[in-house]
């Protein structure tokens, strides 16, 4: 896989395209592997070939919730945002599937920002369509009761029914308490809508009535 495939590249110049591969790193990063956690200094721009990192937060009450996922062609939005306001990392990143992973260094970063306007709209078209994601988020977990969250989410993966996931894995998804997923969840199953098992869930329909209210 060569680094022009990724839409970040497309349009550099040639001798900018060569500061890219003289200077930039490949990484082949296994499942599971923690990219960054709070705390971190942003070393570069990560931009993602081919595979999946989700980035989230742990509050202080010890909920996690997932803010986004990098997956093909994508590019690390709170690293442009470490990169420019030159602040360490809130959450963390973990590898979800094997993936590949260009690096930017700080400098080359600032360079390409600097001298390459198509590089300079993509990176800030990313962050402006992420940034609206998040604004989204915050929206949800604010206004929106958890039994609708959890529908609407359920719906939208119906397709990969059975899930393969446990009520933690899904409380981290939406951002509240895996007993609050668990509740739900059985309520669901009483309806007849899904089945639960150990590590699964089974969507049958199309969800409670009710929730969409």
């Amino acid at each position: 896989m060569r680094l022009s495939d990724h839409p970040a590249f497309a349009s550099l110049e040639p001798a900018l395209l060569q500061d890219v591969e003289k200077q930039a790193r490949i990484l082949e990063l296994p499942a599971g592997q923690q990219v960054f956690r709070p705390g971190d200094a942003c070393q570069g721009l990560p931009l993602v070939l081919k595979g999946s990192v989700r980035v989230q937060m742990t509050g202080s009450s010890g909920h996690e919730i997932v803010l986004y996922r990098i997956g093909d062609d994508d590019v690390c939005t709170l690293s442009i945002g470490c990169l420019m306001a030159g602040r360490g990392y809130r959450a963390e990143a973990i590898v979800e599937v094997p993936t590949t992973v260009v690096v930017l260094p700080y400098g080359l970063f600032d360079e390409l920002m600097g001298n390459s306007s198509p590089f300079r709209r993509q990176i800030m078209a990313a962050y402006g369509e992420r940034l609206d994601t998040l604004m989204m988020l915050v929206e949800e977990i604010a206004f929106q009761r958890m039994d609708v969250r959890l529908t609407e989410w359920l719906r939208a993966h119906a397709s990969n029914s059975p899930l393969s996931m446990t009520h933690q894995d899904l409380a981290v998804e939406l951002g509240t308490a895996r007993e609050v997923v668990s509740r739900l969840l059985k309520d669901f199953e009483r309806e007849g809508w899904i089945r639960l098992a150990r590590g699964r869930i089974e969507i049958l329909g199309d969800g409670p009535v009710d929730a969409a209210v």
